[in-house]
């Protein structure tokens, strides 16, 4: 893609990390290019963000990067492994938060949670962005921007050689971290409960085998009565880190790890956290980092979006923070593609703040809430909100904007995935079908175009799409199970979607259900018409 003067780029993202590339990636598979710049050189280095959530991996599984993500996976991680607490790592489980990572989830989707941790993850995110016609730039930061009705124009500068180039795109998502400029520059503050601790994340190599051969540890919290925080380890287990985030007296802890951190300070709490002072153990890097708990007042600001990091920071209890940038990219991209093809309105690109904002914020509390109960138990628990299970925040969230037509009343902001069924909102529910032999997840069906799934019974509605498809301007697919070469065995699909016999449901390219007709009463063309129109804001 041609950065000469004069040329006008689609999308321009500022950071290339797991955030910037999964938006790249996504717009270029829903048919938009885009230029990223990264200010650092490459991809990742440091081992960070690990825990992929199955939405997550419902997302990369749609673009063909499952198996190479499980695949990784499995030479980086002990699968199906599980969270616990110890006092020392010598001396073994002291509590169990996750005993088995997909225990009891597994038939909730045709993906499963893993461990990758970010370094593995890039290189894979950014050959896909590549792949689908991005443009990626290391070492070169964004100096300044303006935005104006038609675009934004950026000044970059290569870090290196000094040299600028002024960039024109109709928009731009900064995915520039949690020290996010853009946000700062637009004045969009940040809410929530601010810094906790000043952390330390130590990177040592030691040979762990005696204490983890036979024990699917994945993530291990250390409550020493020295310190507190969390282990990470990879096979062989040779090679692991640990988070420090409080230490002293549990009661009333020292927050501030970081000042004045030295590397035989942390060479000491590593052998403390394992329980043997004698071990070898080569301290690697130290990583110096705030515990915050802050969701940003908006996500957008006119051409301007705001994603990841830069829009929610949480602590990593609960593995949460990459796969929420990975899901604003995933509800962005769409919407993006469609407003610059001319096929939606543009207040389609407003309910990217009202859908994800909530969700974020939600997200970001719970994390703060795990944190409290798990690493610091000083905090007050007044501060913290009740918590909700893993399910409801992984697939269970629900959207509530003007690109969803609810069924009735005000709809929850969370739901049991289990009991969604198909609520318009929420993510459309995994249910497997058959297709020529071969097992297919109804979120297999789900690509770049809307969809409209019927009940067996349903033929009046696939009927009525084909002619609305018309009207519309737009591509949709159809598919009724129970029909048509799509073999429902167990005839339960229309129970699994809340459908009568002859219902119906529309799902965005996001995989979320937009809107729903649970019977065959108004089958029209104008009845499916006016829910696409409604959908992409075209009224």
């Amino acid at each position: 893609m041609s950065l000469d003067a004069g040329t006008e780029i689609p999308v321009l993202i500022v950071g290339g990390s797991m955030v910037g590339m999964t938006a790249a990636l996504l717009l270029g598979y829903h048919g938009v290019r885009s230029v990223v710049v990264e200010y650092h050189r490459g991809t990742a280095i440091h081992p960070r963000a690990a825990s992929v959530t199955q939405r997550t991996m419902e997302i990369f599984r749609s673009v063909g990067l499952e198996q190479i993500v499980r695949t990784k996976s499995e030479a980086q991680f002990v699968q199906d492994a599980g969270v616990v607490s110890v006092e020392t790592l010598a001396g073994g489980a002291t509590a169990h938060y996750i005993a088995n990572f997909n225990d009891g989830i597994r038939d909730l989707s045709p993906t499963v949670r893993v461990f990758l941790s970010q370094n593995a993850l890039e290189p894979t995110l950014k050959e896909g962005a590549e792949q689908h016609g991005a443009r990626i730039l290391f070492s070169t930061e964004c100096v300044s921007f303006e935005q104006d009705a038609n675009g934004v124009t950026a000044v970059v500068r290569h870090r290196d050689t000094g040299e600028t180039r002024t960039v024109r795109a109709q928009y731009l998502i900064a995915a520039d971290g949690a020290h996010s400029r853009i946000r700062e520059h637009l004045g969009i503050r940040m809410r929530g409960h601010g810094t906790f601790s000043n952390s330390v994340t130590i990177y040592f190599r030691a040979n762990l085998r005696r204490f983890l051969d036979g024990k699917p540890w994945a993530v291990v919290y250390a409550n020493h009565p020295q310190l507190r925080g969390f282990f990470r380890f990879e096979k062989p287990f040779e090679s692991a880190f640990l988070v420090v985030n409080t230490v002293g007296d549990p009661a009333q802890p020292n927050v501030d790890v970081s000042t004045g951190f030295t590397t035989e300070g942390a060479l000491q709490m590593v052998r403390t956290a394992i329980g043997t002072p004698d071990l070898p153990v080569a301290i690697e890097n130290v990583m110096h980092w705030k515990a915050t708990a802050d969701t940003a007042e908006h996500f957008r600001d006119d051409r301007i979006f705001i994603a990841g990091d830069a829009a929610h920071v949480m602590p990593p209890t609960g593995g949460w923070g990459g796969n929420a940038g990975v899901q604003d990219a995933h509800n962005l991209a769409w919407k993006l593609a469609l407003v610059l093809k001319g096929v939606a309105g543009e207040n389609l690109l407003s309910t990217y703040e009202q859908e994800r904002r909530p969700i974020a914020e939600l997200t970001v509390e719970q994390a703060y809430t795990r944190y409290v109960l798990r690493t610091d138990p000083s905090i007050s628990k007044d501060t913290m909100q009740p918590l909700v299970s893993d399910l409801n925040i992984e697939l269970g969230y629900v959207y509530r904007s003007s690109a969803v037509i609810p069924d009735t009343g005000d709809a929850p902001l969370h739901v049991n995935p289990r009991d969604s069924h198909a609520m318009p909102g929420t993510r459309a529910p995994h249910y497997w079908l058959q297709r020529v032999g071969q097992q297919v997840s109804t979120l297999d069906l789900f690509s770049r175009n809307f969809t409209l799934l019927a009940a067996a019974d349903g033929a009046a509605w696939c009927e009525s799409a084909a002619g609305a498809a018309k009207q519309v301007g737009l591509h949709l697919e159809v598919f009724r199970p129970g029909q048509d070469g799509l073999h429902d065995p167990t005839g339960g699909f229309a129970a699994a979607y809340g459908l009568e016999p002859a219902g119906c449901v529309l799902v965005r390219p996001d995989g979320f259900v937009a809107w729903r007709a649970k019977d065959g009463s108004g089958a029209s063309a104008a009845s499916v018409s006016n829910a696409l129109s409604s959908t992409l804001c075209r009224s």
